[in-house]
């Protein structure tokens, strides 16, 4: 195959392991963002990481999530700025994932999001999802507390018609933070006399 070909995922590692002189396999955390060329691909070379707990990919050109078995200690994943379609591929992290960071990608489904039961922070603004019947696929996060959808289609036309809080803070009950903004849980609401 010719032509330019992406960082692949096991030399943007080698070059990350010289600049911070840590070994992958013992890493907590590892950053392998804005790569150049773009990472393009999520490969295999991430089973590696097996102490890792927050994993940086962001500013990369990925289309897909993909090999993180190994990864049997993730809390936080960062995939922002990538050209991701879809959520599928999540599984393998379901039992730890914490935070979820796909802002400014390609998503318009969020099939493949309920595997998720610990998830509690999801920025996922400036994506594609246009559809409620999408968006209810979020009651499936029972501990989700903070979410950022801003500047997805569904978002921006609620907003528009003043019912975007209104629709959301009733569907995700364990939710803290909606956009940047606590969210103010009505203890009962008050009869009228």
């Amino acid at each position: 195959m010719a032509g330019n070909r992406g960082t692949t995922i096991k030399d943007a590692l080698a070059k990350w392991s010289q600049e911070t002189g840590e070994k992958p396999a013992e890493a907590k955390e590892v950053k392998l963002i804005f790569q150049i060329p773009p990472i393009d691909k999520m490969d295999a070379s991430l089973s590696t990481l097996s102490s890792c707990e927050k994993l940086s990919l962001s500013s990369n050109c990925i289309e897909k999530i993909a090999n993180l078995n190994g990864l049997k200690n993730l809390q936080i994943l960062s995939l922002a700025r990538n050209y991701i379609k879809n959520l599928n591929g999540l599984e393998a992290v379901s039992d730890t994932l914490k935070e979820l960071w796909i802002s400014y990608n390609l998503v318009e489904k969020l099939k493949g999001i309920q595997v998720l039961k610990k998830l509690k922070v999801l920025y996922m603004s400036n994506n594609s999802v246009k559809d409620w019947g999408e968006f209810e696929k979020l009651q499936g996060l029972p501990c989700l507390e903070e979410l950022l959808f801003v500047g997805n289609p569904l978002e921006e036309k609620l907003s528009g018609d003043g019912t975007w809080r209104d629709k959301v803070v009733p569907l995700l009950g364990s939710l803290r933070k909606l956009d940047g903004v606590p969210v103010i849980k009505q203890e009962e609401e008050e009869p009228d006399d």
